[in-house]
């Protein structure tokens, strides 16, 4: 039976479970995850529906399966599901980026103040957790602790040599602000600060006090979780704990 049902084509499927047809009637909000999917694909393969294809997607495992998987999934995993091809794969990833700047747009439509280190980890929460790779970012900040701008340092492997002072404090005094928050992921999932994370952070707390523009925390994301060494003791009123 479960042979059958995947070779079945819209067509054979009732009206009401057709996604494009559904979607007519009752709106998007009524549709699965894998419908609305099916209608962004459009079409099929030879062997499958495009609701197989978006079913097939969706139970992929890199590096969590489900909807939440589609936005960190490269354009090689998408294709390694028979039926998806270059231009599907690609216009699914533009699907996933644009998805993830609306909800950064939305979140940035009034000034944000950040208090707490816990309002930093919920706002790059699902944007880092499961990045194959560290990336480093800076929050930028004006005189009321409003943020001016988000910046992408680098990514890679988070290391004394990469998250250069220099390039950070050119970079904060381009766009006048006046403190700033480190911010990076831990691909492993585990946000526990490595011997490098603290040497990092030390050499640009440093520096940051010569110029004039404190390091305030430095957040490390991992999954579902994060550490502040600010909280850790790292850091005191930008100054670095002995």
């Amino acid at each position: 039976m479960e042979e059958t049902t995947k070779h079945l084509t819209m067509k054979d499927l009732p009206e009401h479970d057709r996604p494009y047809e559904r979607c007519l009637l009752e709106g998007p909000e009524h549709l699965s995850d894998a419908q609305l999917l099916s209608i962004i694909i459009r079409t099929g393969s030879r062997e499958h529906s495009s609701l197989d294809l978006a079913t097939r997607i969706l139970a992929l495992n890199y590096p969590k399966k489900g909807i939440l998987g589609l936005l960190h999934l490269s354009l090689p995993q998408l294709m390694s599901v028979k039926g998806i091809g270059q231009v599907k794969g690609i216009q699914l990833l533009c699907i996933g980026e644009l998805s993830k700047r609306i909800w950064k747009q939305k979140t940035l439509e009034q000034p944000l103040k950040f208090q707490e280190p816990q309002e930093v980890a919920d706002f790059y929460q699902e944007d880092m957790r499961h990045m194959p790779q560290e990336q480093f970012r800076m929050m930028l900040f004006n005189t009321k602790q409003m943020l001016i701008r988000d910046v992408l340092l680098t990514q890679g492997t988070v290391n004394a040599s990469l998250a250069a002072p220099r390039e950070i404090f050119v970079e904060a005094l381009r766009h006048q602000a006046v403190s700033l928050i480190l911010v990076h992921n831990h691909p492993s999932g585990d946000p526990e600060p490595s011997r490098e994370d603290i040497l990092v952070t030390g050499r640009i707390l440093e520096a940051g006090s010569l110029i004039g523009i404190p390091l305030l925390d430095h957040i490390i994301i991992g999954d579902n979780s994060y550490v502040s060494l600010k909280e850790r003791g790292f850091i005191t009123d930008g100054t670095k704990t002995q």
